[in-house]
């Protein structure tokens, strides 16, 4: 059977990256913790990239204002395309459909 994936919440996390950065040997401290040093460095570079947003949980990336504001307009252009495509379909379909009906 394959072994259960450990959990570590955010304040494990936090301290773990302060108390390596305070040492400076990731791998002393990665294995007081009973983690894996590698485990650890990733961490510190996710903490040291946005410590506001370091280790949201769950896998769910939080996101700074800008980021938010970027990804509603991103939606919103694909939903404006969308919309147009359907409409130029609907233009060509009724334009040809008109064609038919002046040659009768």
């Amino acid at each position: 059977m394959a072994e259960q994936r450990k959990k570590y919440d955010r304040q494990f996390k936090l301290t773990a990256v302060e108390l390596s950065y305070a040492r400076g040997k990731v791998k002393e401290v990665a294995e007081e913790l009973g983690i894996d040093p590698q485990m650890l460095s990733s961490w510190r570079y996710q903490y040291k990239d946005n410590k506001d947003i370091a280790f949201p949980g769950n896998g769910n990336k939080k996101q700074t204002p800008e980021e938010k504001k970027l990804s509603a307009l991103r939606k919103e252009l694909a939903e404006t395309k969308m919309e147009r495509d359907i409409l130029k379909k609907a233009i060509s379909i009724f334009s040809s459909s008109d064609k038919k009906d002046t040659r009768s």
